[in-house]
């Protein structure tokens, strides 16, 4: 009975703030969320980063381990949209493959490890969320654009407070209390924000093609988990770590894959990049429980 309670106070605040936000966006269809994304992407995030890959989280050689154990798991993911997609035969794999390889680590998936683990889940999900950053700002923008673009990189906040905060992970040093307090006032502001506004995205993407939309998210919602549980079993994780670790490979597509491809590719690859993510959101309210459930009683 206790494992049920505590699934539904890990779930409940992450649904319930997404379900704000598309109460807001139905009520509203002309709020704008400009803001939100500005915010997330110059303070909030780097914010989550420095607070979260603190040392008091998080070692550097668990951030180290479980940074590659997902790379891994984002080439099974690779090979996975690979074949969804060539069995639907669709023209451009390498555009369309984004939101099958990088999931919603930091909107969603970050404050459930969190709420299911703590401050030392919160740790082991922001290495993944720090390492789904960096793809999508190179993996991402290249598979979009079909070529390699230095100045996305450049100018992104996340970037340089990923290599900030690796480096002061490495020498264990720990921040300031005044800059911890406020990174973490500001991480809490941002995952508030973030979830409300995946709630207003999800008023205003469209689903094109269910279909191809309902194969690719079986891919990432349901495949995705089983990936990570192969990773678990193959390298023999145990603890709350393989449980953030399960739980990161289960999350949907994330919402940047569509900010990325209306800036790099054309329009019907936004549709299908948009629809993707819209079901695989939708599916994963029922699935996450599921994946959730079994992390809470099997990896603790």
């Amino acid at each position: 009975m206790l494992i049920y309670l505590k699934l539904f106070e890990v779930l409940f605040p992450v649904f319930f703030v997404v379900g704000i936000g598309y109460y807001l966006g139905k009520k509203n269809p002309k709020i704008d969320t400009a803001f939100i994304t500005n915010f997330a992407a110059n303070v909030g995030t780097p914010s989550m980063i420095l607070y979260a890959l603190n040392p008091i989280n998080i070692s550097f050689d668990v951030f180290k381990y479980y940074f590659g154990y997902y790379v891994i798991a984002i080439i099974g993911f690779i090979l996975i949209g690979i074949i969804c997609l060539f069995i639907q035969n669709t023209k451009d794999i390498v555009r369309e493959l984004p939101p099958l390889i990088m999931p919603n680590t930091g909107n969603m998936g970050l404050p459930i490890c969190l709420f299911a683990y703590g401050s030392q889940g919160l740790g082991v999900s922001a290495s993944i969320s720090a390492l789904i950053i960096l793809c999508h700002f190179t993996l991402g923008v290249f598979l979009a654009a079909r070529k390699f673009s230095i100045d996305v990189i450049i100018k992104s906040p996340p970037f340089y407070a990923i290599i900030v905060a690796v480096i002061l992970l490495y020498y264990d040093y720990h921040l300031p209390v005044f800059i911890e307090n406020t990174t973490f006032l500001l991480m809490y502001a941002t995952i508030f924000l973030i979830l409300m506004s995946l709630g207003i995205a999800l008023t205003r993407f469209k689903v094109f093609s269910f279909k191809k939309a309902l194969i690719c998210s079986i891919g990432r919602v349901i495949v995705g988990p089983i990936i990570g549980f192969l990773l678990i079993k193959y390298f023999k994780l145990t603890g709350f770590a393989a449980g953030v670790l399960l739980i990161q490979c289960s999350m949907p597509s994330a919402v940047l894959n569509y900010l990325v491809a209306s800036i790099y590719s054309p329009k019907k690859i936004i549709d299908s990049v948009a629809s993707t993510i819209v079901v695989s959101t939708v599916m994963s309210f029922f699935t996450i429980p599921i994946v959730v459930f079994f992390a809470l009683k099997y990896f603790n």
